[in-house]
């Protein structure tokens, strides 16, 4: 049935959250934390792309779509074995490696992911935005209601820090059929702001901490929490610890 379809469970994860109950999303960087993460009972998980490439030996940006690709497959086939429903998961592609939409989101869809973030800056400079709002555009088309697509707004991260520009890239991006918005690195005090300008889900960055902290950005406006690559950096600080020990 449609409604038991991993997109469909997960889109309908972000519609209808108490303002105190964001959905709080784990960000995998292998199939291995994918499954810790999953057994924890999270209904879905967000790969971060950062922590994935510094799992593969990669610098962040410089990780090769196709073992990116690769690692998400994992992480799906991870969370979708045994006899609980498959645990829906959504990838950091990045900008899209300059893939035609087409390609990317049929190769997306090939690692059994259900959604993706699309950043909206390259080289450290943001992109037009009426131009991404088409690539945007294209990649609905191509995908159909076979992806969750969120949308990255890059204004706070590269140093423009009025929210009304992050509102007007945002809406653009909605109005081209993206699912939910990200503006990456919004300051507390201006996410209020940015929820009274936009319609849908909002996505917020947090660093992994105090749950009584995440139901305070739901408060403020935000519909879900991401982490990007700060669980993948506890886990390595765990490591580090543990390998200084080990060396006396």
């Amino acid at each position: 049935m449609d409604a038991d379809r991993p997109v469909t469970v997960f889109r309908a994860l972000h519609h209808g959250r108490a303002p105190e109950d964001p959905l709080v999303l784990p960000g995998p960087w292998d199939a291995a934390s994918a499954r810790v993460f999953a057994e924890a009972g999270f209904p879905a998980l967000a790969t971060p792309s950062l922590g994935v490439a510094a799992s593969l030996g990669y610098e962040d940006g410089s990780t090769p779509p196709d073992e990116m690709f690769a690692a998400v497959a994992r992480i799906v086939r991870a969370v979708s074995t045994g006899d609980t429903p498959p645990v829906p998961v959504s990838a950091d592609i990045e900008d899209g490696y300059g893939l035609a939409p087409a390609e990317l989101v049929e190769r997306l869809l090939a690692t059994g992911a259900v959604g993706c973030n699309l950043e909206d800056s390259a080289g450290g400079r943001l992109k037009d935005p009426r131009q991404q709002a088409d690539r945007l555009a294209e990649v609905r088309a191509a995908a159909g209601d076979a992806l969750f697509v969120n949308a990255r707004v890059d204004t706070f991260l590269r140093g423009v820090p009025d929210p009304a520009a992050a509102i007007a890239r945002a809406r653009l991006y909605v109005a081209a059929g993206a699912d939910c918005v990200y503006p990456i690195a919004v300051p507390r005090e201006a996410i209020p702001a940015l929820r009274a300008g936009i319609e849908g889900p909002l996505n917020v960055w947090a660093a992994p901490g105090d749950p009584a902290e995440f139901a305070g950005l739901g408060r403020l406006g935000a519909t879900r929490v991401t982490f990007g690559p700060g669980l993948q950096r506890q886990a390595m600080a765990a490591v580090r610890e543990s390998a200084a020990r080990l060396r006396g």
